[in-house]
């Protein structure tokens, strides 16, 4: 079967950037457009990165790795085959992924855990105060309530208003097969 990488419109790939093209599995790797891919990382096989997505120095995906849009990856960053990536995330430099990464967050430390929103670069993006605030209100139940992720869902779809945001975060949590990342106090 032929297998393929595309490559989206005005993405720049630096330096000694290896990118590996599908396997019958999936048959293509997929890179978005306007992504930065810095020197010396790795996209492996299978992997399906969104629009807009920066990896920093040395940044490495192993196979079947799904990154959303408007993702970050600070330099010297490892995620584990099979995760997925929320959009408008930010990983910190030198972190290994082992799990999901829902989508807004900052994510750091060892093990990897959950540090905030990405309020940074959801205010660039054009994400107003209310919906920012309304995402902050998510993770705080989700990660520093003490609750299990199935009591935090239910606490979320009862008192937080329903948006295409909360919506979203709650269908990650939800369709995560290898598990989400947990609050730094959880660990």
């Amino acid at each position: 079967e032929e297998t393929t990488a595309v490559i989206g419109d005005n993405t720049v790939i630096r330096e000694c950037v290896t990118i590996n093209r599908g396997t019958s599995d999936r048959n293509k790797t997929v890179i978005g457009k306007n992504c930065l891919i810095m020197a010396y990382s790795h996209i492996a096989h299978d992997c399906q990165l969104g629009d807009n997505c920066i990896f920093s120095n040395n940044s490495t995906l192993a196979g079947h790795v799904t990154v959303g849009d408007h993702v970050t990856l600070a330099g010297m960053v490892a995620v584990h085959q099979f995760c997925r990536i929320g959009r408008h995330s930010f990983i910190a430099g030198g972190s290994l992924v082992r799990k999901d990464i829902p989508p807004y967050v900052k994510a750091a430390r060892e093990p990897l855990s959950y540090v905030g929103i990405n309020s940074v670069g959801l205010r660039r993006r054009g994400f107003d105060a209310t919906t920012i605030k309304s995402i902050q209100n998510i993770y705080r139940i989700l990660f520093q309530k003490k609750h299990n992720n199935t009591q935090a869902i239910s606490i979320i779809e009862a008192e937080v208003e329903a948006t295409k945001e909360r919506d979203e975060i709650l269908s990650f949590i939800q369709n995560s097969q290898r598990g989400i990342m947990k609050g730094y106090f959880q660990n």
